[in-house]
């Protein structure tokens, strides 16, 4: 360990002091280690933006449960009004969901504004809004952290309010919400985590509902698009960890009202769109405002096996009208319910109305779906001249090279073509060629019957 000599310290002239900065010989310029009261000094307090005004501005108050003091908000909207949803619309976004959910009084809407976006144990929900039907409107609650200290009593509250209505609602509250503040009460140490009785996610059948239409399906775009609401001047999300971090450095807490409004904006807005997708669900027919709805509705149906319904609602959409690419989808949707009951025929007419390819594009899809056209068209022992009327909807072979890369590359065995020679009348005896596309492009035919 190397010493350094002090007296060359003191000889540096920039350590020196001048004589017009000395300091008088007083006690009050001493730096005594305990104060006037003779206590020891402790460390200042960070320093706060008066809570007492913020309570002022906003109208709220300061609670304090076993685990000291959180600030709470209490407001009432009679818009959206209450809305009881079918059990059956519910199962189809939650198969095998108990008849309790249908209950709306054990609803809990839930949005969380955090100190950051990207999540992890360093991220805090500083304000959560709570809201739920109450008096034939929307009672919202807002749990606000003042001070970091002020977490556990936070999520203490939350628990009790769970504890009351176990149904979770969130927007991206599976993704996002809800597992940021189990993260929370993990962190905590003092405090378990709640379990839910069930969690209601509405992001995901938004999603299938008007991604066609709008692209974005973000709250706002839904409520501007699909609910007619207008925010008006709003906070933009990316600035609401830096507004919380300023006051909780001392800044004003008049900047923490646009934050206040916009989580309650966002419970509003998750109460109406929550009641628009059940009623869209639960009566598509009458509710769906165009064919791009109605497909969206049918896709869900048959995710969910109800076959009957999508098939309904899929002729309905088609009948209406539908983008090129949504009407050839929703054609070959149509297609597979049909050859899955039985219908060849009309599987035959929708992929044949499905298969006009225009210009010279080419899809692995379409060649697929005719190969089992062409299948079908036997099955249902069509005539001589209907088989090769069909054939003539076949892929061209030179149409092979069109096909890109990565198809090419991943479908050794790929269709592309298909005859249909000496087929009888009974449609018992077929005989068709396939060929493989190999990775250089290379084709080569093979002869393949049904072994009569």
């Amino acid at each position: 360990m190397r010493y350094v000599n002090l007296n060359r310290v003191r000889g540096l002239k920039a350590l020196r002091r001048s004589p017009s900065m000395s300091i008088p010989a007083s006690p009050d310029w001493e730096l005594p280690l305990v104060n006037r009261q003779k206590e020891p000094f402790t460390r200042p307090a960070a320093v706060r933006s008066e809570p007492d005004r913020l309570e002022q501005i906003l109208g709220a108050t300061t609670k304090t449960n076993q685990y000291g003091q959180y600030f709470s908000l209490y407001c009432w909207c009679g818009d959206p009004p209450r809305y009881t949803p079918a059990i059956e619309a519910l199962r189809l976004l939650m198969p095998g969901a108990p008849d309790e959910i249908a209950d709306p009084e054990q609803w809990l809407f839930l949005d969380t504004e955090t100190t950051g976006l990207a999540g992890g144990s360093g991220t805090y929900a500083f304000l959560v809004g709570l809201a739920w039907w109450e008096g034939g409107g929307l009672q919202i609650e807002q749990f606000f952290m003042r001070d970091y200290s002020e977490e556990r009593s936070l999520l203490f509250a939350l628990a009790e309010r769970i504890a009351v209505r176990p149904v979770l609602v969130t927007f991206n509250g599976k993704s996002f919400d809800w597992p940021l503040l189990e993260t929370r009460y993990r962190m905590s140490r003092k405090i378990s985590p709640p379990t839910p009785r069930a969690h209601l996610d509405f992001l995901h059948p938004a999603r299938n509902l008007w991604r066609l239409r709008l692209g974005s399906v973000r709250l706002s775009e839904l409520e501007r698009h699909v609910l007619g609401w207008d925010r008006g001047a709003d906070v933009l999300s990316d600035l609401i960890p830096r507004i919380y971090l300023d006051f909780v450095r001392g800044g004003s807490p008049e900047r923490l009202i646009p934050v206040f409004n916009h989580n309650q904006m966002d419970l509003r807005g998750l109460a109406a769109l929550s009641s628009r997708i059940l009623l869209l669900l639960s009566d598509a027919e009458n509710e769906g405002q165009d064919g791009l709805e109605l497909f969206a509705v049918s896709r869900i149906c048959e995710k969910r096996r109800e076959n009957t319904r999508a098939r309904k609602l899929y002729e309905k959409s088609i009948a209406s009208v539908l983008p090129t690419e949504t009407d050839r989808e929703a054609r070959r949707s149509l297609a597979r319910l049909a050859k899955r009951e039985g219908d060849f025929t009309l599987a035959c007419e929708l992929w044949q109305g499905a298969l006009e390819i225009q210009g010279t594009a080419i899809t692995l899809t379409s060649s697929w779906r005719f190969t089992t056209n062409t299948k079908l068209a036997i099955r249902r022992r069509l005539d001589g001249s209907s088989s090769r009327q069909l054939r003539n909807f076949a892929v061209p072979i030179r149409w092979a090279t069109l096909l890109p890369p990565p198809i090419a590359r991943s479908r050794r065995n790929l269709i592309i073509g298909l005859r249909v020679s000496n087929a009888r009348s009974d449609g018992r005896c077929w005989t068709f060629w396939r060929c493989q596309l190999r990775l250089k492009g290379e084709m080569r035919w093979r002869k393949e019957e049904n072994g009569c």
